[in-house]
């Protein structure tokens, strides 16, 4: 389903069709609705593109979970229990 914006609102937005899909698609990460690579394709930008302007934008490229952290935790454990 396509999305339309009015020139009007983007005039006074004062951004560009591209601009807006960018910042829509930022948003749309950044909450966690949109994959990285889903929000790139609607940004129109490869995936390492879209990445530079997340942290242009200081958005967190992965935001770890605490069962990440935790299973990262176990896993350095190992490693360094079984170096040392």
């Amino acid at each position: 389903m396509p999305l339309v914006i009015a020139d009007e609102f983007l005039t006074q937005a004062g951004l560009s069709e591209a601009e807006a899909r960018l910042e829509l698609a930022c948003r749309l990460f950044d909450t966690g609705r949109l994959t990285r690579a889903q929000a790139a394709r609607l940004a129109d930008l490869t995936t390492a593109e879209f990445e530079d302007e997340l942290l242009e934008r200081r958005i967190p490229l992965y935001r770890p979970t605490p069962a990440d952290v935790a299973e990262d935790l176990k896993a350095l454990n190992r490693v360094f229990s079984i170096s040392g």
